[in-house]
C-alpha cells in the first residue's frame, strides 16, 4: 500500500535540498499525521487531513482546491510540521505507559482500560490488543531480545506476554499492592517489579519465579530501572528516595536524598555513568551512581515530573509532566533543549526509540504520541490562550468572540476573520464567566481570584475591578437596561453592582451552597438565583430584599430564567427535571421530566407558549408550559448550556447550532432565513445534519464551543482558540 511504503521509508531525504525531496518529505509527514482517520474514513483525506495540514505543507498547496465547498473559513494552523509525528488512538482511557521494542518496529501501550496495546510505529497500525489484567494497566515493558512483554497493573500482578501472537505466557503474583513499575534486566535473565506495598520484587521471566524482595522504601515505589550492565537497580519512591540495590544479593549500595517530593520516575544514561530521577517537587535530578553525588537539577516544569528517559547516545533526558508537555534536557549542561507541547492531559509515559529518531509519549488524554526529538523547533504557536479555555461568548451583535481562560487572560475575537483584536490582562487567577452587556460596550470576566472585571471589548482597557466575593466567582449577568450587573460565587451569595461607576449597590445574602445562575426579570425587578443548595430565590434588586424561596428540586440548580412576560420561572437542575414557578407566589406550577441527565439550559418562546430545555442527555426538549406535556424531542450533538430564539426566523438558537422548530410555529418573519447552517460539534468530528462530516485532529477537539450564523467557535485545552466558517 502507498501509506505504508511512504512511511516506512526510511530513504527518503529530507534535508531540503530538491524540491522532489520535500514533497517526499511532507508527504510522508502528511500521511502519518492522519493513516488513522484515512483508514477509518477515506474521504477525510481531501477534508479534514488537507484543512488541518501546516499552512507551508506542499499536499495542502496541491489539493486545497479539493476542500469541500461549504466550508468557507479554514481554521488557522500552525505553519509547519510540528515536532509531533502522528497520534495512535484506540485507548478507551488514559494511557499510562508506553515502551519501544529493542529493534524499534512495536511501541508498547498501557491503559488504564486494562488492556496492553501494540502499535507498529512506522504506520501507526495496531498489531495486538493484550487482554487479561482485571485493572488499570500501570507499566509496560519489552525484553532485551523482544520475544516478551511485562505489563504491570492495579490488580496487583505482573504479565508477561508474546508480542508476535499476544499469547500469554506468565503471571508473577507475590505483590499485595499496585504494581508501579515494571523493567527486564540487561540479560532478560531478570524482571524487576516496584510496587505500592513499598517491596521491590525480582523475577525469572522463564519459569515465573521469585529471586529476591528487596525492602528499605517506607512508602510506595513508583519506578524502578536496571543500570545497564546489570549490577544496580534503581528504585524511586514516594518517600522521597531513590534507593539503589545489588539484584544478586539484594544488599541496599547508596540511597539518594534531595527531591522534596516522592520520587515517580528513574533512568540510567547508557553508559550507567548518570542516573535521572523525576519527583513531585517538579525537577529532574541527575546522580552520579557510583558516588551518589548530585550532579544536575533541572528544572522548568510547572507540575510534577511523571517520566524520564535518556536518548540512547546519552545526549538527550526527556521528562514527561502533569503539565501536559515533554521536556528534553541536555545532561551535561542541564539546558532545555526544547519543549513538545500537543497533548491535552498529564504525560504518563515517556521512551525513546532505539535509534533515538523518535518520542513515543503516552497521556492521560488517552492518545500516544510520536515525536521527531530533532524538529521540536518547528512546533509553532498560533496567538491564544496558553491553558484551558473554559468560558467562549458572543457579542450581542455577533462581531466579536470573548474567551475566558485558566491563564488568567480574555481574549477578543473576530469570528469572521479568527484575528485576535485585544488581551484584557488583570486576573490572577483563572477565569470562569465572560458576559457582554446588552449594548455590547462591556464585556465582564469573573474569577477565581473573587473578582469580576469590566472591559471596554473596543479597546481592552479595565474599566472597572469589582471587589467583594470572598470565594471564587461562578457565574455574571446583566440587568436588561445593562443599569446593573449580577454576580454569584462560591462564597454563598449573589452581588448586584453599577457597572458604570463599580460600586456595591446590594449583597443577596440568604442561600447555604454555591451560587451558580443568575437571571434579571424582563423587568428587572427581580433577580432569580439558583444553588447548589437545591433552592431557587428571588430577590428585589432596589432592595435585597428576599422576595420568594422556591424548594423542590432534589439536587443543585443549574440555571434559572424567566419568561418575557415575567410571569414565570423556570429552574433546571441536576436532578434532571425543569420545574415551573410562579415568582408572585412561589407556587410550583409544573415539574418537567423526561431528561435522563443534567439540565444545564432553560428558556421561553414563541410568545412564552413553549419552554426549552437542554440537557447532558444530548437533546433539547420543547414543553408545554400550561400543561407540562412535552411538544417535541430534538437529538443534538452536544451538551446543550445555551438556548435563545431567534429572530430570524422559527429557530432555536443553541451553543452547537440552530434547530429548526417551524412545525410548532404559525407566525411569520419579515426576513426569515431560507437555510441554517445545521453544523455541530460531536466528540472528535465537525457534523452536518447529524452526519459526521470533518474529523478534529486531537489536538483540535474542543472543551467548548459556541455558534453563531454560520461562524463555529472552538476552545481548546491547549489555549488554542479555532473559528471555522460555512455557506450551506
Amino acid at each position: 500500500m502507498l501509506f505504508d511504503s511512504v512511511c516506512t521509508n526510511g530513504y527518503i531525504q529530507t534535508d531540503g535540498s530538491t524540491q522532489v525531496s520535500r514533497f517526499l518529505y511532507d508527504t510522508k509527514r502528511f500521511i502519518r499525521k492522519n493513516r488513522w482517520i484515512v483508514d477509518t474514513a477515506p474521504l477525510q483525506l481531501y477534508s479534514s487531513a488537507i484543512i488541518f495540514a501546516p499552512e507551508m505543507s506542499i499536499v495542502r498547496h496541491t489539493f486545497k482546491d479539493k476542500i469541500p465547498s461549504w466550508i468557507s473559513t479554514l481554521p488557522k494552523v500552525d505553519s509547519a510540521w510540528s515536532a509531533e509525528l502522528q497520534t495512535l488512538e484506540g485507548h478507551s482511557d488514559e494511557v499510562t505507559a508506553v515502551a519501544f521494542s529493542p529493534d524499534g518496529k512495536l511501541v508498547a501501550s498501557g491503559s488504564n482500560d486494562h488492556t496492553v496495546k501494540l502499535w507498529d510505529p512506522a504506520t501507526g497500525a495496531l498489531q495486538q490488543t493484550l487482554e487479561g489484567h482485571s485493572d488499570e494497566v500501570t507499566a509496560v515493558a519489552f525484553s532485551p531480545d523482544g520475544k516478551l512483554v511485562a505489563s504491570g497493573s492495579w490488580d496487583h500482578t505482573v504479565k508477561l506476554w508474546d508480542p508476535a501472537t499476544g499469547a500469554l505466557q506468565q503471571t508473577l503474583k507475590g505483590h499485595s499492592k499496585t504494581i508501579g513499575a515494571v523493567v527486564f534486566s540487561p540479560d532478560g535473565k531478570l524482571v524487576a517489579s516496584g510496587s505500592n506495598d513499598h517491596t521491590v520484587k525480582l523475577w525469572d521471566p522463564a519459569t515465573g519465579a521469585l529471586q529476591q524482595t528487596l525492602e528499605g522504601h517506607s512508602k510506595m515505589i513508583r519506578a524502578v530501572a536496571f543500570s545497564p550492565d546489570g549490577k544496580l537497580v534503581a528504585s524511586g519512591s514516594y518517600d522521597c528516595t531513590v534507593k539503589l540495590w545489588d539484584p544478586a544479593t539484594g544488599a541496599l549500595q547508596q540511597i539518594l536524598e534531595d527531591h522534596l517530593d516522592g520520587v515517580t520516575a528513574v533512568a540510567f544514561s547508557p553508559n550507567g555513568k548518570l542516573m535521572a530521577s523525576g519527583s513531585g517537587d517538579r525537577t529532574v535530578k541527575l546522580w552520579d551512581p557510583a558516588t551518589g553525588a548530585l550532579q544536575q537539577t533541572l528544572e522548568g516544569h510547572s507540575h510534577s515530573i511523571t517520566a524520564v528517559e535518556f536518548s540512547p547516545d546519552g545526549k538527550l533526558v526527556a521528562s514527561g509532566s502533569w503539565d501536559h508537555t515533554v521536556k528534553l534536557w541536555d545532561p551535561a549542561t542541564g539546558a532545555l533543549q526544547q519543549t513538545l507541547e500537543g497533548h491535552s492531559k498529564t504525560i504518563g509515559a515517556v521512551v525513546f526509540s532505539p535509534d533515538g529518531k523518535l518520542v513515543a509519549s503516552g497521556s492521560w488524554d488517552h492518545t500516544v504520541k510520536l515525536w521527531d526529538p530533532a524538529t521540536g523547533a518547528l512546533q509553532q504557536t498560533l496567538e491564544g490562550h496558553s491553558k484551558t479555555i473554559g468560558a467562549v461568548e458572543f457579542s450581542p451583535d455577533g462581531k466579536l468572540v470573548a474567551s475566558g481562560s485558566w491563564d488568567h487572560t480574555v481574549k477578543l475575537w473576530d469570528p469572521a476573520t479568527g484575528a485576535l483584536q485585544q488581551t484584557p490582562e488583570g486576573h490572577s487567577k483563572m477565569i470562569t464567566a465572560v458576559e457582554f452587556s446588552p449594548d455590547g460596550k462591556l464585556v465582564a470576566s469573573g474569577s477565581w481570584d473573587h473578582t469580576v472585571k469590566l472591559w471596554d471589548p473596543a479597546t481592552g482597557a479595565l474599566q472597572q475591578t469589582l471587589e467583594g466575593h470572598s470565594d471564587w466567582v461562578q457565574v455574571v449577568a446583566f440587568s436588561p437596561n445593562g443599569k446593573l450587573m449580577a454576580s454569584g460565587s462560591g462564597d454563598h451569595t449573589v452581588k448586584l453592582w453599577d457597572p458604570a461607576t463599580g460600586a456595591l449597590q446590594q449583597t443577596l445574602e440568604g442561600h447555604s451552597g454555591t451560587v451558580r445562575a443568575v437571571a434579571f426579570s424582563p423587568n428587572g425587578k427581580l433577580v432569580a438565583s439558583g444553588s447548589h443548595d437545591c433552592t431557587v430565590k428571588l430577590w428585589d434588586p432596589a432592595t435585597g430584599a428576599l422576595q420568594q424561596t422556591l424548594e423542590g428540586h432534589s439536587d443543585w440548580v443549574q440555571v434559572v430564567a424567566f419568561s418575557s412576560d415575567g410571569k414565570l420561572v423556570a429552574s433546571g437542575s441536576w436532578d434532571h427535571t425543569v420545574k415551573l414557578w410562579d415568582p408572585a407566589t412561589g407556587a410550583l406550577q409544573q415539574t418537567l421530566e423526561g431528561h435522563p441527565d443534567i439540565v444545564r439550559a432553560v428558556a421561553f418562546l414563541l410568545d412564552d407558549k413553549l419552554v426549552a430545555s437542554g440537557s447532558d442527555d444530548h437533546t433539547v426538549k420543547l414543553w408545554d408550559p400550561a400543561t407540562g406535556a412535552l411538544q417535541q424531542t430534538i437529538k443534538v450533538d452536544a451538551v446543550t448550556r445555551e438556548l435563545t430564539f431567534s429572530k430570524d426566523g422559527p429557530y432555536l438558537e443553541t451553543d452547537s447550532r440552530p434547530l429548526n422548530i417551524k412545525s410548532l410555529y404559525t407566525g411569520t418573519f419579515a426576513h426569515e432565513r431560507q437555510n441554517i447552517c445545521n453544523i455541530c460539534v460531536k466528540d472528535s468530528w465537525v457534523t452536518q445534519e447529524m452526519t459526521n462530516a470533518i474529523w478534529l485532529p486531537p489536538d483540535y477537539r474542543p472543551t467548548c464551543s459556541a455558534f453563531r450564523g454560520s461562524i463555529l467557535v472552538l476552545g481548546h485545552r491547549s489555549g488554542r482558540v479555532t473559528f471555522m466558517g460555512f455557506n450551506l
